[in-house]
Formats: C-alpha cells, structure tokens, sequence
C-alpha cells in the first residue's frame, strides 16, 4: 500500500503546485488518513519540499495498532506534550525554505490559522481548499472491498437481530445490541450513531433511539453502519411487528421502495447528481408526499459517512465510476410513523453491470 499512498500524495502535491504553493499542510483526520494510511491523534501531514512529514503528538509506540502509517513518511513527534502539530509543521515547511504553503482552511480554526502565521510570519499561508476530498471521491478497488466487508458485517448484524424476539425491547437497547453485533463480527465499531424507531418514530431520518418499547402492529426502522478500517457504510430497513401489515403500511412501503429503486437504477456513470435525486424524489411527489421530505436522497460514503457527491435537488457535478453512495428515500407521517429504506452502492457502468449493491439485507416487507 505504500506505492498508493505516495500517489496518492504526488496528485495532491500536483493540486497544490498548479495552486501556487510548494508545499501543503494537511489537517483534516480523514484526509491526513487518506495520504498517510493511518491518523494518530492529532496529527498533521505536511507536503514538504524536502520530504513529506507527518507531525504526531505522541510517539507511534504510544498509538494503536491501526494508527501505524505509511511507512515511506518520516514521523516527527512533539517535543513537548499540549503543542499544536500544525504549527509545527508550519515551521518545518519555513525551515525547508518554502515560500508559501497551503492549508486546509474550511478545517482550520481562526486562532490555529493565526498562529501558524506566528510561527512562520515569511511563510505565505494560501487555501489548499477540499482538495484532498476530491481526490477521495472515486474510490479504487481495495477501499471499494473495505467498504464491502462493512456491507457484509452489518447485513450480518441485521440479520442476527431479525432473528431475535422485538416486541417489548426498547430502541435504545436494540440499538446497543446491533453496535455490540457489529463489534462481533469484525467492525472498528458503528459507522454512526445507529438508529432505531419504532411506532410513531418509524421513518424518521436521523431518529436516536428512545426508550420507547416494540408493540404488536408498529413500524420498525432501523439505520445502521460498520466501520472497518476506516471506511464506513450504511445500511436502513423498515419492518412490521406482527403477522401482518395494515394496508397503509403495505401501500406506504411500497412507494417508497418504488422510489429507492427509481433512485438505484439512476446510478450510472455520468448521471447528474441532481438527476438521481429527483428520480426518487418524483415517485413520493406524485403520491402527495412532497412535504416533509429529507433535504437529500442520498450522499457519498468513504473514511467518513456522509462525503461528496450529495444527492439533492440542487446538487452540482455528475457521477463518476467507482463512487459509493447511498440511497436513501423515506416517508414519515407524524403520529403514524413511516418507512426508511437505505443502502450503500458503487456506481459503476452498465458493461460492468451497472450499480453494485454493497447492502444486500432483503427488502422484502417482513413481518416480524
């Protein structure tokens, strides 16, 4: 993997150099992660013009298995514990003889910008931008198969739990026992926060789990993730407790499974981002359900859940190949509850048979 990391460099390096700035000081954890193949606490990667550095605040020894980076970096720790490695890859940047250097403003602080300014006051500071974030847009195939295990462990979760007894457990310890599952089977630990709703809560985005109990005849949603090795996926179903759904239930679950997979099919290789979203969008407009809807229909996934490309009415750029997204239409009715239904793909072209479904939990409407 050290050959893809110093790639991975050597295009940001590029960005940077046609920006003006030789050298270029990333910040942000998932971005630092991205570049250096891991992110101890704290830490910084600096683009050097010498040599590129990563500036850590504890020696590696002091840091997690899974904190060790490329091995190609030279690691430069603190000399004293509380300094800011930021700073302190300002100043080697200023040592290297850099002129300039380009920082990751949208991530920076007003008081951290300023004091790298203090350290190197002849070090011209530009805006590196969200360079590094579109470089992480479209994913090679070993990030792709990380984010396919996730798939796999949280399917498995879901799984596991449908095959448990509901009716009278709270969201809340529900929501415990699937991040314990996740943990199980191999995660880093939830993608997220994991959600479970039930009754009136059913299909409501974002829902933290409550104490409220399963009943007889409720909607059951639940939203979960796996993180592994960093890269996080998402996975969402809704379910009925009971031996049979009402026939609101039924005609409710059906539209929105209508609009998932007008969202799904929209998935190839140069469709506008905006175009997928409305695809899913006019299936539950033209049923009446226009109001209350989710901002989006759905968001890239990568080292962190919720990436570029968004998926939304006014949502610019297309689609390339290799981009993990989601899917994610819903319909909640206050009082009522309402229907989630999400997954985790990769657009890829109809030669190769079209979008990949890393989230294969069924979709079926399950009594429970």
């Amino acid at each position: 993997m050290s050959e893809v990391y110093a790639a991975r460099r050597e295009r940001l390096r590029e960005r940077s150099s046609a920006g003006g700035s030789a050298t270029a000081l990333v910040s942000r954890p998932a971005n630092v992660r991205y570049l250096a193949g891991a992110v101890p606490h704290g830490a910084v990667l600096l683009l050097g013009m010498d040599e590129d550095v990563l500036v850590c605040a504890d020696p590696l020894d002091e840091q997690s298995a899974d904190a060790r980076p490329d091995q190609a970096l030279r690691v430069q720790t603190l000399p004293a514990p509380g300094g800011d490695c930021a700073v302190a890859a300002a100043g080697l940047a200023a040592a290297q003889g850099a002129e300039s250097l380009a920082v990751e403003e949208h991530h920076l602080t007003v008081a951290r910008h300023r004091a790298l300014g203090s350290v190197a006051p002849r070090l011209r500071l530009g805006d590196l931008g969200t360079a590094v974030e579109q470089l992480r847009l479209i994913k090679d195939e070993e990030e792709i198969s990380l984010l396919r295990i996730g798939a796999e462990i949280a399917d498995q979760a879901l799984s596991e739990l449908l095959e448990s007894i509901l009716v009278g457990r709270t969201e809340r310890h529900l929501a415990l026992e699937l991040e314990r599952r996740l943990v199980d089977h191999g995660a880093d630990g939830p993608a997220f926060t994991t959600s479970v709703a039930t009754g009136p809560n059913a299909g409501r985005r974002g829902h933290r789990p409550t104490d409220r109990r399963v009943e007889e005849g409720d909607f059951l949603s639940v939203c979960l993730g796996a993180a592994y090795r960093g890269y996080r996926c998402e996975i969402g179903r809704t379910f009925v407790i009971g031996t049979s759904p009402a026939d609101w239930q039924v005609e409710l679950y059906d539209l929105v499974f209508a609009a998932q997979r007008a969202g799904r099919q929209a998935l190839v290789p140069g469709a506008a981002c905006r175009e997928v979203d409305r695809a899913a969008r006019q299936v539950l407009d033209s049923a009446g359900y226009s109001e209350g809807l989710a901002p989006t229909t759905g968001h890239g996934v990568g080292l962190e859940i919720d990436e570029d490309p968004r998926l939304a009415p006014s949502a610019m750029g297309k689609l390339d190949a290799c981009v993990p997204v989601t899917v994610e239409p819903g319909v909640h009715l206050p009082g009522r509850g309402g229907v989630r239904i999400d997954d985790t793909l990769v657009v890829r072209p109809e030669a190769d048979g079209g979008p990949e479904l890393l989230t294969i939990t069924t979709k079926e409407l399950l009594a429970l």
